[in-house]
């Protein structure tokens, strides 16, 4: 008994340092998603998608695909303006811990197991351009599909910075039925090869 209010102390204060580091990064990331809609043209995006993929008909289909292509334009501009703004954020504060639960201080105790969101948001941008600009001719039922996995994953990543890598995992497997790994194999190959040289070290 004697250990115990010492214990339930410590683990106050630890819920305490971590919930005040974890409010400074999404206060982080907020000042800078709020100045785009990047959120809402996801959220129309995959709406659309899933609408089109349920119509029966391939004229049907194919209208509701060209009606989606300035939102699937307007997203890549922004999340690449949002990659070249959170670029000048000072290093210090764009470090993500790799352990799959969240520690405070984490990025500073144990620097060998983090990545750089700022280099994070480049490369979903370059993967987001790149199916947007259909450079590898996918068909538009494919594009979308390979669409919305990068608009996934961009969201998992940004979860991870707020919180942790497992958080942010049971976070889209809630919301959209959707597990980490399938998200992995679902992104464009250059994405995903990125990405594991980035954050799966």
């Amino acid at each position: 008994m004697e250990l115990l209010f010492p214990l339930l102390l410590l683990a106050a204060g630890f819920q305490i340092v971590k919930g005040r580091e974890q409010q400074r990064r999404i206060q982080l990331l907020g000042q800078y998603l709020e100045r785009h809609q990047i959120e809402k043209l996801m959220e129309t995006l995959l709406t659309g998608y899933l609408r089109a993929l349920g119509e029966e008909t391939d004229e049907r289909r194919a209208q509701i695909f060209s009606m989606l292509v300035s939102a699937e334009t307007d997203l890549r501009d922004q999340v690449q303006r949002l990659a070249e703004d959170f670029s000048k954020v000072w290093s210090d504060h764009t470090l993500v811990s790799t352990l799959p639960v969240a520690l405070p201080y984490a990025d500073k105790l144990v620097p060998s197991a983090t990545f750089d969101m700022r280099k994070a948001l480049a490369l979903h941008a370059a993967g987001i351009e790149a199916v947007v600009n259909n450079t590898d001719g996918r068909t538009e039922k494919d594009k979308a599909f390979t669409l919305t996995a990068e608009i996934l994953l961009l969201q998992h990543t940004c979860h991870w910075f707020c919180r942790s890598r497992t958080v942010a995992t049971a976070r889209m497997l809630a919301r959209h039925q959707t597990h980490y790994q399938q998200l992995l194999e679902s992104v464009s190959p250059q994405t995903r090869e990125a990405y594991q040289r980035l954050a799966l070290r």
